[in-house]
C-alpha cells in the first residue's frame, strides 16, 4: 500500500486561502502583529485538518541557514554554564531556537565540534571556553565566550578582579599563595593563573611553585587538595586560590577533613562566584564572573552579525566578593 503524500505548506495555504509566507509565519509562531487573527485561525484550522508537520531541516536547507543557534559548552551540569545559557536564551527570545551541546566531560570545545554542527546549517554557533589554539571559523557566524585571544570573542576583564583578590589577601597579611589549577585547555584558565602571579609579584606576594591541577569538579578538587595540603603548609602557604569555585569547594572539603582551619590557618578563594559559594562552610570568597552577562553579550554579538550591524566585543567587568573563607 503506497504511503500517503506528505502535506506541504502550499497545501495548507490553498486550504486556508492565503499565501505560503503567511502559513510559515503562523506555524513558526511569528504571526503576532503580522497576520490578522481570523487568517491565523484559518491557517491553524487547515494545519489541524491536513495534519501538517513543519519540516525544520528542509526549511533550513532551502534558506541556506536555519533558525537554530547552537551553544557548545564543556560541562552543562556546571552551575556557571546554567547562567550562561539563561543569558543567551533570554536575549535570543523566540527569534531563534537554542540547541545545547556538551562535549565529553573535561574536554574543551575544539574545531571538530564546530564542524559537526556547521553541517546542520544553523543560523550561528556559540562556543563557550574553547580549547586554546583552535580554528573555530565556519561557514556560519561563530562567537566565542570566555576565550582570551580568540577571534569574534566576548571576554571578561579578569585583571580587575584578580588585582582586587591579591590586594585583599595582602591586606590580611598573607605573603605566600598556593594555586590549584584546572586541567582544562581553555585559554581563560592559563590567563587566570598568569594574572594572579603577576599581581602577586606587584603586591610583594609570592606564588608557591607547588601547583596542583584537577578536573573542574568538587571531588577532583578535594583529591588534589588533599595531596597538596601538607606540602603547601610546609612551604609557608597561608592562602590557596583555585581556578574555579568548584575546585575551591574541594579545597574546603579537604581542609575540613584534615582539621585545617579556614580561614584561621588557610584562606581559600576561587573564581566564578557561583550561587553555592554563599552557602559553603565557610562561605567562599570569589572573583565574580557573571555567567548570564557573558551569555547575553555573546547573543547580542551574534544577533548584530545577523542584522548586518557592527558587533561589539565588550570586556565584561569582574569584581571580588569577600566572604568568610578569607575574612572570617
Amino acid at each position: 500500500m503506497p504511503s500517503p503524500a506528505r502535506v506541504t505548506a502550499a497545501m495548507v495555504a490553498e486550504r486556508a486561502g492565503t499565501s505560503i509566507a503567511t502559513v510559515s509565519l503562523v506555524v513558526n509562531g511569528k504571526d503576532r502583529g503580522r497576520v490578522s487573527a481570523p487568517i491565523a485561525e484559518r491557517v491553524r484550522a487547515a494545519v489541524d485538518e491536513l495534519g501538517y508537520v513543519v519540516d525544520h531541516a528542509a526549511s533550513s536547507l532551502a534558506r541556506g541557514s536555519g533558525d537554530l543557534v547552537v551553544l557548545i559548552a564543556p560541562d552543562l551540569s556546571n552551575p556557571f554554564f546554567a547562567e550562561v545559557i539563561r543569558g543567551v536564551r533570554d536575549t535570543l527570545t523566540d527569534r531563534f531556537q537554542l540547541v545545547l551541546s556538551v562535549t565529553e566531560r573535561g574536554r574543551q570545545p575544539v574545531t571538530a565540534d564546530v564542524r559537526r554542527f556547521e553541517r546542520l546549517r544553523p543560523a550561528g554557533i556559540l562556543v563557550d571556553a574553547p580549547a586554546a589554539g583552535e580554528d573555530l571559523s565556519a561557514g556560519v557566524p561563530v562567537v566565542q565566550l570566555d576565550a582570551p585571544g580568540g577571534t569574534d570573542a566576548v571576554n571578561y576583564d579578569l585583571a580587575t578582579g584578580v588585582q582586587e583578590l591579591v590586594a585583599h589577601l595582602a591586606d590580611l597579611g598573607h605573603r605566600r599563595i598556593g594555586y590549584l589549577d584546572g586541567t582544562s585547555r581553555a585559554a581563560t584558565f592559563a590567563l587566570r593563573r598568569r594574572l594572579l602571579e603577576d599581581a602577586a609579584v606587584a603586591a610583594g606576594l609570592s606564588v608557591s611553585p607547588i601547583v596542583g591541577s584537577a578536573d573542574l569538579a568538587v571531588d577532583a578538587g578535594a583529591s588534589a587538595a588533599d595531596d597538596l595540603l601538607d606540602d603547601w603548609l610546609d612551604d609557608g602557604v597561608t592562602a590557596v586560590v583555585a581556578a574555579a569555585d568548584t575546585l575551591a569547594y574541594g579545597v574546603l572539603r579537604a581542609a575540613a577533613a584534615r582539621g585545617v582551619a579556614v580561614p584561621g590557618r588557610l584562606a581559600v578563594a576561587g573564581f566564578d562566584d557561583l550561587p553555592s559559594s554563599s552557602v559553603t562552610a565557610p562561605a567562599l570568597t570569589s572573583v565574580a564572573l557573571p555567567g548570564a552577562d557573558l551569555g547575553r553579550a555573546a547573543a547580542l554579538r551574534l544577533l548584530a552579525t545577523f542584522d548586518g550591524g557592527a558587533p561589539e566585543a565588550p570586556s565584561l567587568p569582574t569584581w571580588l566578593v569577600v566572604r568568610a573563607s578569607t575574612a572570617g
